[in-house]
């Protein structure tokens, strides 16, 4: 099957991925400056997820953009994907009430790295699903950034509980280092 329902169903999703992250987000009862000093740590929170699920959506687009054809095994993968996003929003919003309480942050590393892991298989799916040699194959070689943010992230949720701000300093990083899509793909498309 073509792959345009798949992306147009992961696009939606994430869409509302966004909007509810967003409506966490509670009006302040006061009507001064001083009234969004205990929203800090919400936004803080949003910022990072908002940016983490700009992350995915980047890279899923580039992902997808060199594949043709889907099969069931793809879309069960990329629903699994989905699935880890979509608790992005309750543990951003528990973490950011809770000001980067340790357990909250641990949460959101756990999040995040069952996302990567998750990413991974769906890649892995559909290497297998286009051929050893295909195009996608090539691009995503060893994936060696998706192996490093899988370690960042195993680092990060225990250290939550020595030093919440310290694990934030790693998915912080992570975020950091796939702020830039995978040109592989492009590049390999190009040539």
């Amino acid at each position: 099957m073509g792959k345009g329902r798949l992306e147009a169903f992961s696009d939606g999703v994430i869409a509302i991925i966004i909007t509810i992250m967003v409506l966490e987000i509670k009006v302040p009862h006061g009507f001064d400056l001083a009234a969004l000093r205990p929203l800090i740590p919400v936004f803080l929170g949003y910022v990072l997820s908002f940016i983490y699920i700009g992350i995915y959506w980047n890279n899923h687009h580039h992902l997808l953009q060199a594949v043709r054809q889907v099969n069931g095994r793809i879309l069960w993968a990329n629903l699994h994907l989905l699935f880890w996003l979509s608790l992005i929003p309750f543990v951003t919003g528990w973490m950011g009430e809770n000001h980067f309480a340790a357990v909250p942050v641990a949460l959101y590393g756990t999040v995040l790295l069952l996302a990567a892991i998750a990413y991974y298989i769906l890649s892995r799916a559909l290497v297998s699903h286009q051929g050893k040699d295909s195009t996608l194959a090539i691009a995503i070689g060893d994936d060696f950034k998706g192996k490093v943010s899988v370690v960042f992230y195993a680092v990060a949720i225990p250290l939550a509980f020595v030093n919440s701000w310290l694990a934030c300093a790693f998915y912080v990083l992570v975020a950091i280092i796939w702020l830039i899509p995978d040109r592989r793909i492009e590049k390999t498309l190009t040539s």
